[in-house]
């Protein structure tokens, strides 16, 4: 009876250290889940609908257009002087 007394109490204690290991993993876990989720809404890239592709392709092509018409501009201005 005294061998298995001294064996409940090391158990018991052994139960007792487990289970505060478990607790004070739970709350790290925890704090890393809510850690990523934080981090996880910055990181992944977040897909673009199509009316935002069409429009910035929309306005690209609108100053491609407009880079095109200066740049023929000045060099029909720069052909005619050197006439």
């Amino acid at each position: 009876v005294k061998y298995k007394t001294q064996e409940f109490k090391g158990l018991d204690k052994t139960v007792a250290d487990l289970s505060g290991d478990r607790e004070s993993t739970s709350a790290e876990l925890s704090a890393v889940l809510e850690y990523y989720g934080k981090i996880k809404e910055r990181c992944i890239a977040k897909p673009e609908t199509y009316e935002e592709r069409k429009k910035r392709r929309e306005a690209e092509i609108a100053g491609l257009k407009e880079a095109l018409t200066v740049l023929n501009d000045e060099t029909a201005l720069v052909q005619r002087k050197r006439r």
